[in-house]
């Protein structure tokens, strides 16, 4: 998701997802940065599965919503926040508004996944990669190293997407691997290479890089599989690729959800986040088009994907990646943001 600069007109969101509001029970009020598609999914099998609980989701980039809670603050409608990306549940936990989950649904999620300190539970991840168009560059061209995109020879052949909150946790693995001053170095390179491909959001880096428009670039990998998916194999000449093994371009990161302090339904909500975690839950996300991977409850993704267990990113953990406010700060200071 992209980095907004939060107003009060951003107070007014249109509630989406969900199945049609029945009468009596609880309803929870659920600010969702996540995909929408599998936020319904999720949403309607959980009403399923509990009658007396209504779901209203509110959906918006999960930056905004950060933005709004802690505006709101104990006056938020919201009882759960699910995130694409830890750093926005960090944010909200180092405000110190989010509750601790309870223990059975923390154990349902290997322990690397979840706060540190038991606000907010895992739920799916995700991982940095190099999409590329074979027809501009060949695979044995391009860098395997993040540090390289800013390699002069790579001029207007890069795009990145700065303002999106995917794009953050590999900013701090910079950081954490290099410093602030080769992590503003490699900024600047990058940014100079980018030229006219600095694009507001990682669709539109995939979408160029498919169409021809630009060599290669970084995204999730879920952004590629997912367009795959929707126009078709003969009609995505892109690839992508993983950075070497343990370079800090090659990051894990994972989305997750937390009941807010300020809640007044916490027993319902700390209910959807355990069914988010459940096994029925997880295969949801497993069989969901926004290709990430399931993290709990021992599932694994059904869909064509490397296997997590395969993957071999950079070791920062969940901790060390924080609430992106460094990332922020240096692509503000560059004049990326």
């Amino acid at each position: 998701m992209v980095v907004a600069v939060f107003t009060l007109t951003s107070l007014s969101l249109a509630a989406c997802g969900g199945s049609s509001p029945r009468t009596g029970g609880v309803t929870i009020t659920l600010y969702s940065g996540q995909h929408v598609q599998t936020t319904d999914a999720l949403v309607s099998s959980f009403e399923k599965s509990n009658p007396t609980v209504n779901v209203a989701v509110r959906s918006n980039d999960e930056d905004t919503l950060d933005a709004q809670i802690v505006a709101e603050g104990s006056r938020s409608p919201a009882d759960v926040f699910f995130s694409e990306n830890s750093p926005a549940l960090e944010y909200l936990q180092q405000k110190g508004l989010l509750a601790k989950v309870s223990a059975a649904t923390l154990a349902k999620t290997p322990s690397k996944y979840d706060s540190p300190i038991g606000d907010w539970v895992g739920v799916s991840a995700r991982v940095s990669v190099l999409i590329y168009n074979p027809r501009l560059i060949e695979k044995s061209a391009l860098p395997t190293r993040i540090l390289q995109l800013a390699n002069p020879k790579y001029k207007n052949k890069v795009a990145f997407a700065p303002g999106e909150t995917d794009f953050q946790p590999v900013i701090t693995a910079v950081l954490k691997a290099y410093g602030k001053n080769a992590t503003t170095k490699w900024l600047n390179g990058l940014k100079a290479n980018a030229t006219s491909h600095l694009y507001p959001n990682n669709e539109t880096v995939t979408n160029d890089v498919n169409r021809g428009l630009v060599a290669f670039g970084v995204i999730d990998q879920y952004y590629w599989y997912r367009l795959r998916a929707e126009i078709g194999a003969a009609s995505t000449p892109s690839k992508i690729t993983f950075f070497a093994p343990h370079d800090p371009g090659y990051v894990l990161d994972v989305s997750g959800a937390g009941v807010l302090k300020s809640s007044t339904h916490k027993a319902a909500a700390q209910r959807f986040l355990t069914f988010l975690v459940s096994a029925k839950g997880q295969e949801i996300i497993a069989h969901s088009i926004s290709f990430e991977y399931p993290i709990a409850s021992g599932v694994t993704t059904a869909q064509p994907e490397t296997p997590l267990q395969e993957l071999q990113p950079y070791p920062i953990d969940l901790a060390q990646l924080g609430t992106g406010q460094r990332a922020i700060a240096l692509l503000r200071e560059v004049q990326l943001l």
